[in-house]
């Protein structure tokens, strides 16, 4: 299996503490040492980093941990690979063009029969089971809205319909975006986080390594954290249960049904 990492927030914030977290698992204090990517949204636009290397080890990582990204929304994976080999195309999060914005996903789990899924124009680059999910969920979407975004309930719900039936198939825990909402769907384990005024301390689990965020913030600063699992020890984090989705913009959770 791999491990998830997603942010959204309202104002443009960097996730270096969040990353240190989930880099650690990436081959040290977790198995998923089969390569790792994180993207970034600024605005319409997307910077995606990635390594089939081991996140703990990797020299890009540690550049993603020490430079402070701001941004608006944030999609992040560690992988353990069970479908398709250990090869930088096979990393998340995976990254497509529809209706003219930029959207990304990354998944946890395993899927069975998925080489039967209808790809359209999206074809996979890599040969995992997700980027073909992936694919599947966009040519779906393409077919239903040819033209443009319907309005934002129908198309999360449409989603949210496409992915209770890819949970049919096997684990399928995923985080997607077009850089103004972050989806958010649990088939086993999804966790998530609203920081907000009072900040305090947080501690991270994976690592020695705290942070009072009263010193990093403003008053009006809303952050959503979503991890497969908690990164902090000192914080109550919301559980997802299974068949739940999770819709978040600018740090707040949006009515999804």
């Amino acid at each position: 299996m791999c491990e998830l990492l997603g942010m959204s927030a309202n104002v443009p914030t960097d996730i270096c503490f969040s990353f240190k977290g989930l880099k650690e698992r990436g081959g040290n204090t977790g198995p998923h040492k089969d390569g790792w990517g994180i993207a970034f949204y600024q605005g319409r636009g997307v910077t995606t980093f990635k390594d089939a290397q081991a996140s703990h080890q990797s020299q890009v990582a540690k550049l993603v941990t020490d430079y402070p990204i701001k941004s608006d929304v944030v999609v992040g994976h560690v992988r353990q690979a069970n479908r398709g080999r250990v090869a930088l195309e096979n990393t998340h999060p995976f990254t497509r063009e529809l209706w003219g914005r930029y959207w990304t996903y990354a998944h946890n789990g395993q899927l069975k029969d998925y080489k039967a899924l209808t790809q359209g124009r999206f074809k996979a680059v890599g040969t995992t089971d997700s980027e073909t999910a992936f694919c599947f969920i966009l040519s779906e979407l393409a077919a239903r809205y040819p033209d443009k975004a319907p309005a934002r309930k129908q198309l999360f719900r449409f989603i949210k319909k496409l992915s209770d039936q890819l949970k049919q198939q096997g684990v399928f825990n995923l985080l997607l975006s077009d850089g103004e909402y972050l989806f958010c769907y649990c088939s086993t384990k999804l966790h998530w986080i609203t920081r907000r005024a009072p900040f305090g301390m947080a501690q991270l689990s994976d690592v020695d390594v705290d942070i009072d965020f009263s010193q990093e913030t403003t008053p009006n600063d809303v952050v959503t954290i979503v991890a497969t699992l908690p990164l902090t020890t000192n914080e109550c984090w919301q559980a997802m249960v299974p068949g739940e989705a999770c819709l978040f913009k600018a740090g707040e959770k949006v009515e999804l049904i």
